[in-house]
């Protein structure tokens, strides 16, 4: 794919605001926060010779959603376009007063996850309203688990989140893309590995944040198929050095090669595959990528 100019993406942002306004014309179900950077945004999108906008435009989505005993709750949405939206995912934090914080901090973590797996490089602003509207209700009634549950005096903590990603594509032969994949994640402080050859499987670890950045620029990259096959996150309350250290499962980002064989030299031996992620505590992921208990 072509790199979408910023101009087109500043078209297609103002496109996808006249239509929210459009379809949402009273204030309460929608209204921009900051006019002085839509302003901006359009005087770039018509004129070449425009700054780059300074700011993000902002706005807020109200939704009304009904919950189970037939009452109406109101989410309320509140977004940011980055200047290289649609090419890279907008910010969204979706609140409401019925909402634990930590039954916040799970609706937001499954709707960015929902967005990393279906908006990539296309307007998605509807359809993130549209997953609100249809599940956000659910989360208040949420029992939480263990892990999200925090003491009182944590909670006022930011709890930092380590995720892991264990991504698939269809090959991974460019030597190019190799050598991203490996500068990428040691400039965002990420371990894992990178199987190239066909299939390719490249497992990444680290702060949430910087794992979504490493996703969002190996997506943009041209692939014939390439798609989050399992997510890992886990909360640490701390997220100091060493807490997020001691999750690891990996030291550094290598790539891996096992025995390749085949025409081109390029498909893997999986057996050793299985036994080099079971070494590191990771075998049930074989099955996920494979669909074969490993051996």
């Amino acid at each position: 794919t072509t790199e979408m100019s910023n101009q087109e993406e500043a078209e297609i942002q103002i496109s996808e605001l006249d239509l929210l306004s459009s379809m949402f014309p009273h204030e309460e179900e929608f209204a921009v926060t900051d006019q002085l950077a839509l302003a901006e945004l359009k005087h770039y999108a018509e004129n070449e010779s425009a700054e780059v906008p300074s700011s993000k435009v902002q706005f807020i989505l109200n939704v009304k959603a009904e919950v189970p005993n037939a009452s109406v709750v109101e989410f309320s949405m509140a977004c940011a376009l980055p200047f290289k939206y649609p090419t890279v995912l907008p910010e969204i934090t979706v609140r409401s007063s019925l909402l634990s914080r930590s039954q916040q901090i799970h609706l937001n973590t499954d709707l960015k996850t929902y967005l990393m797996q279906n908006c990539s490089g296309e307007p998605c602003m509807l359809s993130a309203r549209q997953w609100v509207k249809d599940y956000a209700a659910a989360y208040i009634d949420k029992e939480l688990s263990p892990s999200s549950m925090t003491t009182a005096g944590a909670m006022q903590a930011e709890v930092t989140t380590f995720t892991r990603l264990w991504i698939y594509s269809h090959h991974i032969y460019n030597k190019q893309k190799r050598k991203n994949i490996i500068d990428w994640a040691k400039e965002l402080s990420l371990s894992g590995f990178c199987m190239p050859g066909k299939p390719g499987v490249v497992c990444v670890e680290g702060l949430q944040s910087s794992c979504e950045e490493f996703w969002s620029r190996v997506r943009r990259l041209t692939w014939k198929r390439i798609l989050i096959r399992h997510r890992e996150d886990v909360s640490l309350e701390g997220g100091g050095h060493a807490e997020i250290q001691s999750q690891r499962k990996f030291s550094a980002l290598e790539e891996k090669c096992f025995d390749a064989h085949g025409a081109r030299g390029n498909h893997m031996d999986l057996g050793q595959l299985y036994h080099f992620l079971e070494e590191r505590g990771c075998a049930d992921i074989f099955q996920m990528y494979f669909g074969v208990e490993g051996h």
